[in-house]
């Protein structure tokens, strides 16, 4: 297989220089993952390195299956020699594998956004800080912060300069030692620690860098500065590092991503080789055209590059002008019928994208009300691994691999309802900081309290009925650790069901009792697909890649459906026919980045994303009146709205003409004399 033969000569390039330092430049659809996959295969089969010695770090467990299937098409069984992952998935094997070393269990849990919140409340509650007046939300975003700049609690306590900070650094010091005691790490843990690992350690450091003869990492300009540490760290011994990624569509500074690390990439490795992908394999030039039209006004942008495509011109862009957001989502519907009837789209076709979730309401009712109704799935809603009944049965089954897992155990403690109060778990909780256990050690050491194998000098204060009852619960706890080393994690779950009657619980509690143990019948589908493991592996596994699942790799496709998405959440996804709806000032740019010239900066990048998404056709919608906060108010257009000229997009104009006037002052030129395409709404 010639495996050069299919790429453009920059991507030839990218792909043929094996040795040093490259920094990729890839504009949107420019074909970046083949590159990297072709890298990859030509570093096996020209340079003849050994497929352990690659290292391939993603962002999402979806851009990740789809190396690995690209990577394999091209070398076959091979790619399973070859560490290919998300950042947080590669973290977490090494610090399996040598974290002990820093006093890390290899059995960790690892918490998710949710876990965070209720340990974070917790502390808070510990440390007599009122969650109301500090929202242990925002506490933990500047935590987040923090371990994301590789500030501890230590490092952030000395940097504090008011109250606020000083609040945060008590609590910074209760969730870290919360988290220790419940032999669990966070997501920013899983990057911190693994810096730590290394730095502490430089024998372990040396033997991954020497191991990993080439790195490669996508998205780049999404890294923070721990990613981007850990990726120095890694590369550290043969300097063969090969960065990805695009300066203009950085939009996760609220993720802690830092758009310096490019800059600093060409700063740290000055003999880099530099390859610009500027050809567009997804959208036709006149959307590249449009998009390029935002982003070069973009005053900080250091490369002016252009992309080009052999699509061709296409469709032109539509521009519509609505009078509120009802007009608004009824002209997205007529366009969805009209380019179904015309041009034989599916639904999954089309893709509806705004700036926040609030948006979707009136898309949302619309598709409802239409008559067919027109199906929808809306990305952001409540994810399957974060449903109540699917997060009861993965705490039960964290408290099997590590029952030192604090959340879990206060989640499901009482759940189904075994005559635990809340008094009790207070109590216990009392008791065990008390003796400074964790809650587990505390109910076995209330068990041999209680059958006078151990004396205390503060005995708990318990109901024989509430006794009995922890006691029941650290029984059948005990009884699933045993089975849980003796049986699949698909039987596990039916243990746990039958021995809770959780079914049961389902039905006396919910209407939609049905659909909700259907899902817990499809969490145990998803566990069968680990019956080749031993079942402590097995369960290990099941949890870990539960745990790293992010909002884009359960995003759903197969089902016909439009899609209605926010424009972070679309990055990395491409669309035949997208609505970009809201382009107001206030909404795209947000009202709370006008205050602050790099989140202005990073809005523009936002918009370019979702310009980008769309394939053949691109409608740009705005309302002139929109109801916000309760009150209808008059929005400008956005900057962005005015940054096109009017040879690049042609306008829809205003459904009813009795709004005609209200809209003239500031509608849009059209080109071509004024002429619409075929099908587009007549002002």
């Amino acid at each position: 297989m010639d495996i050069l033969a299919a790429l453009n000569p920059a991507q030839r390039r990218a792909v043929e220089t094996l040795d040093g330092p490259m920094l990729i430049l890839a504009g949107p659809g420019s074909g970046k993952t083949r590159v990297i996959a072709h890298r990859i295969a030509n570093l096996v089969l020209e340079g003849g390195v050994p497929p352990y010695r690659v290292l391939a770090v993603t962002f999402t467990n979806k851009a990740s299956r789809e190396m690995r299937d690209r990577v394999e098409g091209l070398l076959g069984d091979t790619v399973g020699d070859i560490t290919i992952g998300t950042f947080h998935s590669v973290c977490a094997r090494f610090l399996r594998r040598d974290g002990d070393k820093l006093g890390i269990d290899r059995s960790f849990t690892i918490y998710d956004d949710d876990d965070q919140i209720r340990l974070i409340k917790a502390v808070l509650e510990a440390n007599n800080i009122e969650p109301r007046q500090f929202s242990p939300r925002s506490v933990l975003s500047v935590i987040s912060r923090a371990k994301n700049e590789l500030i501890d609690a230590s490092g952030f306590a000395k940097r504090s300069g008011n109250y606020f900070d000083e609040v945060v650094a008590r609590a910074y010091r209760g969730y870290e030692a919360a988290l220790a005691e419940a032999h669990a790490l966070d997501f920013d843990d899983l990057l911190g620690q693994t810096v730590n690992l290394f730095r502490e350690l430089p024998d372990v450091r040396q033997r991954y860098a020497d191991r990993y003869l080439h790195v490669l990492i996508d998205e780049f300009q999404d890294t923070n500065l721990a990613q981007y540490t850990l990726a120095r760290q890694v590369a550290s011994v043969h300097g063969n590092i090969c960065v990805v990624g695009d300066p203009d569509q950085s939009i996760y500074s609220w993720r802690s991503a830092d758009i310096r690390n490019i800059t600093n990439f060409e700063r740290d490795f000055p003999d880099c080789q530099v390859v610009l992908l500027e050809e567009n394999y997804r959208s036709t030039q006149t959307i590249l055209d449009v998009a390029h039209a935002v982003i070069s006004e973009h005053p900080g942008r250091r490369r002016t590059t252009r992309m080009n495509t052999n699509r061709g011109q296409g469709s032109p862009v539509v521009g519509f002008e609505a009078y509120d957001g009802g007009e608004e989502a009824a002209f997205v519907i007529r366009e969805i019928r009209r380019l179904q009837r015309e041009k034989g789209y599916g639904f999954n076709d089309f893709a509806v994208m705004y700036r926040t979730n609030a948006q979707s309401r009136a898309m949302e009712e619309a598709l409802v009300e239409a008559r067919p109704r027109i199906p929808y799935r809306l990305v952001g809603g409540t994810r399957f691994y974060e449903r109540r009944e699917v997060k009861d049965i993965l705490a039960y089954l964290r408290l099997v691999h590590n029952p030192f897992d604090s959340v879990s155990l206060l989640r499901v403690i009482n759940l189904p309802a075994r005559g635990i109060g809340d008094r009790s778990i207070e109590e216990l909780q009392r008791w065990s900081r008390g003796l400074g256990v964790p809650a587990y050690t505390g109910l076995q050491l209330l068990r041999d309290w209680r059958e006078g194998e151990v004396s205390v000098d503060s005995p708990p204060s318990f109901a024989s009925r509430s006794l009995a009852a922890l006691l029941g619960f650290l029984d059948l706890l005990n009884r699933l650790i045993e089975r849980g080393a003796a049986v699949s994690t698909y039987e596990l779950i039916e243990e746990i069901s039958r021995a809770t009657d959780y079914r049961r619980h389902l039905q006396s509690s919910f209407d939609d009792s049905d659909e909700r143990w259907d899902n817990v019948e499809e969490l145990k589908n998803v566990a069968a697909q680990y019956a080749e493991l031993t079942p402590d592996a097995a369960l290990g596994s099941f949890l870990e890649e539960i745990a790293l699942v992010s909002d884009a790799d359960t995003i759903d496709n197969r089902s016909d459906a439009v899609t209605l998405i926010t424009l972070h959440a679309a990055k990395g996804l491409e669309y035949a026919n997208v609505f970009m709806v809201g382009l107001e000032e206030g909404i795209l740019p947000h009202i709370r980045s006008f205050d602050s010239t790099a989140q202005m900066e990073e809005e523009r990048r936002l918009c370019y994303v979702g310009l980008t998404r769309a394939r053949e056709h691109l409608f740009l919608l705005r309302a002139v009146r929109r109801v916000r906060h309760g009150m209808s108010s008059a929005n400008p257009p956005s900057r962005y709205w005015k940054d096109i000229p009017p040879t690049s997009w042609i306008s829809a104009g205003a459904r009813s003409r009795s709004r005609t006037s209200v809209l003239a002052h500031e509608s849009m030129p059209r080109s071509n004399g004024g002429a619409l395409p075929a099908g587009t709404i007549q002002p």
